[in-house]
């Protein structure tokens, strides 16, 4: 049983291949992302971050 005095923090050791895998699929939805609102007409992203807005409950109007 942990006491407030004890707190566990995970320990992850990736190594250089896992690292490089890491961040190539961090670029590759980057990419993604980045080509998905580049081509994305103006209405569409409007609209997109519209109800985002309204669904988190953040007044927009």
């Amino acid at each position: 049983m942990l006491t407030q005095s004890q707190s566990v923090s995970p320990s992850v050791s990736l190594g250089v291949q896992e690292r490089i895998k890491v961040a190539a699929a961090a670029l590759a939805l980057g990419l993604v992302l980045l080509g998905g609102v580049g081509f994305a007409g103006a209405s569409v992203l409007h609209n997109a971050a519209h109800d985002t807005r309204h669904a988190v409950g953040f007044p927009c109007h």
